[in-house]
């Protein structure tokens, strides 16, 4: 059986402030009528529970100009309205459900929306998906599932950095101990010379010795 995610909705005269609260949402899907019926299915939570929404918005809006951004504990959507109007509700018809409330911290009075920033808001550093046209979701099935990003799944080709293999090579940096080798090598061999010039010395040392002893010996 599905649940009902919560609501959160604002509004100026030309767009409506829509806000899905739902954490770390997968297989979304979305739609959005230009009669102004949003259809809205994703599973969440460890054991998968399935979330649907079919709203009647109270007027027809204008899908083209309309985003959605799909965030970690969100779906924030900024929808347009056809006609630029306040309509003080967002479901057609008789009373709200209970999960749909006022979003208040994005609310802006038809008397404020002349004041510098009010209202002004966009999909940036909302993090997920970024601005998303609905136009480009093609429908029920346009989301795939956020699963199915896979173009964004290549940056996990950037793990591929852990396998830096040519770095590896620095290991065979190891290999210069080798050149400590070649220098103990050159070092020995430096000191076997020294040691045959020493032997050498010696030799002429004894013949000289053994000279003056015959010479004395003569005399």
């Amino acid at each position: 059986m599905s649940r009902h995610p919560e609501v959160k909705w604002a509004e100026t005269t030309d767009k409506i402030f829509l806000t899905v609260v739902l954490a770390d949402s997968k297989e979304t899907k979305v739609n959005l009528d230009p009669e102004g019926v949003f259809d809205f299915s994703a599973k969440s939570g460890p054991e998968n529970h399935v979330y649907e929404l079919k709203l009647e918005l109270h007027d027809k809006v204008n899908v083209e100009e309309s985003k959605i951004n799909i965030g970690e504990r969100s779906i924030f959507c900024i929808i347009e309205k056809a006609e630029p109007e306040r309509w003080d509700k967002l479901i057609r018809g008789g009373k709200a459900p209970h999960y749909v409330k006022v979003d208040w911290d994005k609310w802006v009075d038809e008397d404020d929306e002349g004041n510098a920033g009010a209202g002004d808001m966009d999909m940036g550093g909302m993090g997920g998906m970024g601005g998303m046209d609905f136009s480009s979701l093609g429908g029920m099935g346009g989301m795939g599932g956020m699963a199915g990003l896979e173009g964004l799944g290549g940056m996990g080709g950037l793990g591929g950095m852990g396998g830096l293999e040519g770095l590896g090579g620095m290991g065979g940096m190891g290999g210069m101990g080798g050149m400590e080798e070649f220098e103990d090598s050159d070092d020995e061999e430096e000191t076997a010379n020294s040691g045959d010039k020493k032997d050498e010395a010696a030799k002429e040392e004894a013949k000289s010795e053994e000279h003056t002893t015959s010479a004395k010996e003569d005399k």
